[in-house]
């Protein structure tokens, strides 16, 4: 269904506020908001996401361009001057194609709105990031990790649940923090997840997490002040109402600091480290595809290559024939 053209009354009322874009431009990007939480399901992470992205767009038009009443007025030289103000800002490459990822989507909205008439970021270039295998823990390093959290304590028999629930089923930070307690089915162990876009899937977990989780569920207690959002949340913070994923970093970084792992370790390694596992143990690409809830087969495979340097690694060490291992020739 495609929306009505901007009139002058919904331009008056624009959202967007602060930069230098005129009042057409600024409900454009509202529309597209209101698009990527109604039509796309786009979780509020994803709209946060977008929203950061369009403001960096914004200040640059307020630095670099200057006042732009109408979206023609933007052409692909102003979408590349933008490509060279993110790199003088000293952007990631990461960053800078997310930025350029969310302008396609928006004008892509734009023509398919019929508010442009020609998508000024067909021509866009993204630049070429290499891609960086994801950091994983090793088996002994998880049990590490998730014996740390005290087992007399409630925030102890919490924090452990989240650990291994994020292991066990691979979860997204966001994923585990969105869990209700009706998305457990104790008796199959499996949970309801909702992922990306608000797509749904089943994830089973293991015995140690469903101990973990009924160990937790004995002590949990909700605050009688909680919203009903909060009531039912798997998960809680110490104040009896649904836990953050602010508050799950946090947690984390605790236990990385008393077990002495590795900093660069985030909630995320748990979900690499999941999938990691998973292939080393001989499990075939599309089921941890399935697993994790990715769209593409194309973002499980990174996960391969994973598998694929630690197999090189061991050889390398190992093999006597492999570089740097070859025994002395005969005389």
């Amino acid at each position: 269904m495609r929306a009505a053209p901007i009139d002058a009354s919904e331009a008056r009322v624009a959202t967007v506020q602060g930069t230098m874009v005129g009042p057409l431009v600024s409900v454009a990007f509202d529309r597209f908001l209101r698009y990527l939480k109604i039509e796309r399901n786009a979780s509020d992470l994803t709209i946060k996401s977008y929203s950061e992205d369009l403001a960096s767009f914004q200040d640059y038009l307020a630095d670099r361009v200057g006042l732009v009443e109408d979206l023609d007025a933007l052409t692909i030289s102003t979408l590349r001057g933008y490509v060279t103000y993110l790199h003088e800002c000293n952007y990631a490459k990461t960053t800078i194609a997310r930025r350029l990822a969310c302008l396609r989507t928006f004008f892509r909205f734009c023509c398919r709105e019929q508010l442009v008439q020609h998508n000024p970021a067909k021509a866009l270039r993204t630049p070429r990031a290499g891609r960086k295998l994801p950091h994983f823990l090793t088996a002994e390093q998880i049990i590490t990790l998730v014996e740390a959290p005290a087992a007399h304590e409630d925030l102890g028999l919490r924090d452990r649940a989240i650990l291994e629930t994020l292991y066990s089923a691979g979860l997204r930070v966001a994923e585990l923090v969105g869990l209700d307690l009706g998305d457990w089915n104790r008796d199959a162990d499996v949970i309801r997840v909702l992922g990306k876009g608000r797509k749904e899937r089943i994830a089973p977990i293991g015995r140690h997490a469903s101990k973990a989780l009924h160990n937790w569920l004995e002590v949990r207690t909700v605050s009688p002040k909680a919203k009903p959002a909060h009531q039912n949340a798997m998960f809680l913070n110490k104040n009896g109402t649904r836990i953050t994923t602010r508050s799950i970093g946090r947690m984390l970084e605790k236990y990385l600091k008393i077990t002495g792992l590795e900093s660069i370790t985030t909630p995320h390694t748990l979900r690499h480290t999941f999938a990691t596992h998973l292939l080393d143990g001989g499990a075939d690409l599309r089921s941890v595809q399935e697993l994790l809830g990715h769209k593409s087969l194309t973002t499980t495979q990174i996960y391969t290559h994973v598998s694929t340097k630690r197999l090189r690694d061991t050889y390398e060490k190992s093999h006597p024939h492999a570089a740097g291992n070859q025994e002395p020739a005969d005389e």
